[in-house]
């Protein structure tokens, strides 16, 4: 089921504590499925929650989980600018406080990394647990990734949504079939233009180098060995700077691990998140 912040009461009742004086401004679109403790699952940049398509059934099974779409993207984005990175961490946090959960386990993927490390980093008492799948601290890390830093926001905005994500995708993700590859591809490409060189824009910006070290929630990296996109050196920092993290690489995954292996990626979060012994 599809939710705004709006209607969110009506459906869950005591669980959802809604403002009245919510504005239009205000609103980011969820889902919530499931029950148990909660995993709150952050998605990356061009997509939408619908990218966790392939691993929220079992997820669900054990958490009550929350798939936002991000400011800017899908159906949240009539929501206004800034995009940067705090601000997406910003409106997760207040998600979570108008739904009545203190706590939680986060879960982001790619850009959506970045953002599960702004809320860990800023609103540190929400976040219980942190999985990063292949992301990063910084994204411009080497002279090739500042080129493409610079290079992506102007391909977005000269070859629009659509036939930029056709070109990722078989550039990027030569590891998935056709239908993945076009499911994909869909989803990326029906985005808005001006918002997604924008988004992307603000996200060649994030650097949190200088603060994992206050990251203080146990926290999971998990990384693609054949990742192109955000190469093993991102989850060696990551991994490196965060005190007590785990690292975790699956053998031969991309950067789309999440659909090449998704019973290996649910059984890591699983593993890890202690389902048993984590109170809703």
């Amino acid at each position: 089921m599809g939710l705004s912040l709006a209607n969110a009461r009506d459906l869950f009742g005591k669980r959802a504590d809604i403002s009245s004086d919510l504005t239009s401004s205000d609103m980011l679109y969820f889902t919530d499925r499931g029950s148990g403790p909660p995993l709150l699952l952050v998605h990356g940049l061009m997509v939408t929650g619908e990218m966790f398509e392939p691993v929220v059934d079992q997820l669900a099974t054990r958490h009550r989980v929350i798939v936002p779409d991000l400011r800017g993207h899908g159906r949240s984005r009539a929501l206004p600018p800034p995009y940067m990175v705090r601000q997406l961490a910003a409106d997760l946090s207040r998600l979570l406080d108008h739904l009545g959960i203190e706590s939680t386990a986060v879960l982001g993927y790619s850009q959506g990394g970045a953002v599960a490390q702004q809320l860990a980093l800023d609103h540190p008492e929400q976040c219980r647990r942190l999985v990063l799948a292949c992301t990063y601290s910084f994204n411009m890390a080497t002279p090739r990734e500042k080129l493409e830093g610079h290079v992506l926001p102007a391909l977005v905005r000269v070859l629009g949504p659509r036939r930029f994500a056709k070109l990722a995708v078989s550039q990027g993700a030569k590891e998935l079939g056709k239908g993945r590859a076009d499911w994909l591809a869909g989803l990326m490409g029906d985005q808005d233009r001006k918002l997604m060189v924008s988004a992307c824009k603000e996200t060649m910006a994030f650097d949190s180098r200088k603060r994992l070290a206050e990251i203080a929630c146990p926290t999971l990296v998990v990384a693609g060995s054949k990742d192109r996109a955000v190469p093993m050196h991102h989850a060696e920092m990551l991994h490196d700077a965060i005190t007590g993290s785990q690292l975790v690489v699956v053998d031969g995954a991309g950067h789309t691990l999440i659909l090449t292996h998704p019973d290996e990626f649910v059984r890591l979060v699983e593993e890890f998140l202690g389902t048993a012994g984590e109170a809703p």
